[in-house]
């Protein structure tokens, strides 16, 4: 796998952890009643999510420039 592709790989890994932990965070002030840190929870986890969806499609055209469509 081409360094460029692993680092995406990387990122995205890192990405889908902050998204989870995110995630945790608004179930636990949604259960409390706090729904405004629940909601600021959410979206942030939702930003994560997208930024691992892009490193995941830039690994994908990484190893596709390296590799070719085989």
């Amino acid at each position: 796998m081409s360094k460029k592709a692993a680092e995406h790989h990387k990122k995205a890994a890192e990405h889908h952890t902050h998204a989870a932990h995110h995630h945790g965070e608004a179930a636990k002030h949604h259960g409390s009643g706090q729904h405004e840190k629940a909601a600021h929870h959410a979206h942030t986890a939702r930003g994560h999510a997208l930024q691992a969806r892009d490193h995941s499609e830039e690994a994908s055209k990484a190893h596709m420039e390296e590799h070719g469509k085989k």
